[in-house]
């Protein structure tokens, strides 16, 4: 029989080679040690609990499971390692269940174990539970498990208690102030993280990694570039600007606050990059409408040998939104499906929105109806996206659809259904929605809601009405409500109204370009040729000059750029010659050149030629002359299309037998057999 100081030295040796094991990953040389314990009938918690770990760390809970049922009694540490062997596989329901039936003392490893476990899966009652076991044993101080408790009432959305734990730490703490600061970024109470930003300013010398991370994630959502460029400069003297994660992050901070190419020379000075700071590059590009940049660097990725992820391919595809580049789009969505991202949320709702902005409602809604899962993000894209395409009737039927499956509206949502109930002009409907049930579903109205309000009440034709509700909802600084307004003075030709309304515009905001081309418009329509002189004064004066109209369209591969008068094209011959040919065509249909949108006095003749050479006219005749028979045409222009072009987009679509989608800087022109989805009012 061997003596106890041989069975110590032989438990010793045993959990040596366990462990040696382990780190070897050598499993089969576990299993053989733990059959010969099992042969020699011979059990020591110290033995088992080592088994447990290291199965756990093998991957192999269920085994480490099956040791710890076999135990005839537990310790702390034995249900402490196999918690900890459940997290580190992801799961934590086990991890809980284990808790419930625990046999076996809790200290503050395991109670950290199991907060932590409440974290991952929101249990905001388990975790409460544990909180106030901790605070009965006289755990609660205890560093492990106040900072478990304080990071799950953040990811349990408990910010209330989150704060009552975080005062009651005594010093500072970086994993506390880390969670305390993500908790307020992820729920949008940037109050919260200012205070405790605040406070951790004298102590940056205790700041880690993740620290550097969560300050730079406040300053990018405040967009806060002095302090973002103060913690720049701490991260310079430690040399953390070459950590991926800080790298990462000040990518991240120059984007939002509008600094590309800063984003990039962070970027640059990375000496490791991998799919997280190249998408963060791409994501500070998209933000900045560097569209064709961020496309290019998705490219560089993948010939740097980096595999695009999800979030890749969603900011990929949303640049192609950006640019309604509809084929750059397709081409990325059959990558993602090949590549096995199709399926993710977020590639989805960036495939809707790249479907939607480049044209192709119809895309869009087939990409949602084949989604596994929908969020409120989902239910927005669609709605906002059919009431841009002028099909509002179509948006209130999917929005009444949301409500019956139980999605609650977001404040986005409001702006797509208020946005239809405007074209439909439903103003006791969009009354309703506004006044009961936003406030039903807890969504505070904004200024996009009640300017939305404004474009209702002025489609209906009540402008004075339009007018009183702007005073009266505070919104009286908001250009493009009274930009709105304007607009309908001149549909409704109230000259008066629409005068009054342009030096308000122009109180606010004296260099508004919309405004002067809006009021020389109501001038030129009533043949007001000194009203149109007195206008270009004024912008000469004050240094104000007209954008030029720019229409764009993608044929193949390439892009093809057009301005208003451009005579310079290669093709220039070939596209007037189209041009002549479609205006004869339309005009025996019936069309009448708009002299009025001339905004000079010149003769009828030099008019009719100005109006020819509009570039989405330009833009148009190159895309029929150079797509297939039955194609749909797509052109995007940067201002709004003019009345003319309107007309005689919509005959040209006739005469053609051609779907033509116009999208100008307010919405989608969906022409198709001389009709278009705005029903002429925009």
């Amino acid at each position: 029989m061997a003596s106890p100081g041989g069975a110590a030295l032989q438990r010793h040796a045993a959990v040596a080679v366990l462990r040696a094991a382990a780190a070897a990953g050598d499993l089969s040389r576990v299993k053989a040690l733990h059959a010969r314990i099992i042969r020699a009938s011979h059990f020591h918690v110290v033995l088992h609990n080592n088994l447990i770990s290291v199965y756990a760390k093998c991957g192999q809970v269920g085994l480490a499971r099956k040791v710890f049922d076999a135990m005839p009694f537990r310790n702390t540490v034995s249900g402490n390692l196999l918690m900890s062997g459940y997290s580190s596989s992801g799961r934590h329901k086990d991890s809980l269940a284990l808790l419930r039936e625990a046999d076996f003392g809790l200290n503050e490893y395991v109670l950290s174990a199991a907060v932590a476990a409440s974290a991952h899966v929101r249990s905001y009652e388990m975790g409460m539970q544990c909180h106030g076991y901790a605070v009965k044993a006289g755990l609660a101080e205890q560093p492990y498990v106040c900072n478990a408790v304080l990071h799950m009432y953040c990811q349990c959305a408990r910010m209330e208690d989150a704060v009552k734990v975080f005062e009651n730490v005594s010093g500072f703490d970086a994993f506390a102030v880390n969670s305390m600061i993500n908790g307020f970024l992820d729920r949008g109470q940037l109050d919260g993280s200012v205070r405790i930003v605040a406070g951790m300013m004298g102590e940056v010398e205790r700041w880690d990694d993740v620290s550097y991370v969560a300050v730079l994630g406040h300053c990018a959502s405040m967009k806060d570039l002095v302090l973002g460029g103060q913690v720049h400069a701490q991260a310079l003297k430690r040399r953390l600007e070459l950590n991926v994660f800080v790298g990462s992050a000040l990518v991240d901070m120059y984007g939002k606050c509008d600094r590309a190419h800063d984003a990039q020379c962070a970027f640059d000075v990375l000496p490791e990059k991998n799919v997280v700071s190249w998408t963060a590059v791409m994501t500070a590009y998209t933000q900045n409408e560097l569209y064709e940049d961020a496309l290019q660097l998705f490219l560089d990725m993948e010939s740097e040998g980096v595999k695009p992820n999800e979030f890749s391919y969603a900011v990929a595809l949303n640049s192609c939104a950006g640019l309604a580049a509809l084929r750059n789009g397709n081409a990325l969505g059959a990558c993602a499906l090949k590549t096995g991202h199709w399926d993710h949320l977020v590639v989805g709702n960036a495939l809707m929105n790249m479907y939607s902005k480049s044209g192709s409602i119809q895309d869009a809604c087939r990409v949602f109806n084949s989604m596994p899962l929908c969020d409120v993000v989902s239910w927005n894209l669609i709605i906002t996206g059919y009431a841009h395409h002028g099909l509002a009737r179509e948006a209130m039927e999917v929005f009444h659809y949301m409500l019956s499956v139980g999605e609650v509206p977001s404040y986005v949502t409001f702006i797509g259904v208020l946005s239809a109930c405007a074209q439909l002009g439903l103003v006791d409907e969009g009354f309703y929605y506004l006044n009961t049930m936003m406030k039903e579903v807890g969504v505070t109205p904004g200024k996009e809601h009640y300017t939305c309000m404004v474009g209702l009440l002025c489609r209906a034709g009540r402008l004075d009405e339009a007018e009183r509700f702007i005073v009266a909802n505070c919104i009286g600084t908001d250009v493009v409500a009274w930009r709105s307004l304007l607009s309908s003075c001149q549909i409704y030709k109230n000259y008066g109204l629409g005068h009054r309304v342009a030096e308000q515009i122009l109180q606010l905001k004296p260099n508004d370009i919309g405004t002067y081309v809006l009021l020389s418009n109501m001038y030129a329509k009533a043949n007001r040729w000194d009203g149109v002189v007195k206008v270009r004064k004024q912008m000469r004066e004050r240094g104000v000059r007209k954008e030029p109209g720019v229409s764009w369209i993608q044929v193949g591969t390439d892009v093809h750029v057009f301005t208003s008068e451009d005579k310079v094209h290669p093709q220039i011959d070939q596209i007037t010659v189209k041009l002549e040919e479609l205006i004869d065509q339309i005009k025996a249909i019936g069309y009448v050149p708009n002299f009025a949108v001339v905004l000079h006095d010149i003769e009828d003749e030099q008019k009719e030629e100005h109006l020819m050479y509009h570039s989405e006219k330009l833009a148009l005749a190159f895309g029929l002359i150079h797509t297939p028979t039955g194609e749909t045409i797509r052109i995007m222009k940067n201002l709004r299309i003019c009345d003319d072009c309107h007309v005689a987009i919509k005959l040209i679509s006739t005469v053609t037998s051609r779907k033509i989608v116009v999208r100008d800087a307010v919405r989608f022109h969906c022409i198709e057999g001389g009709v278009c989805s705005c029903d002429d009012y925009w």
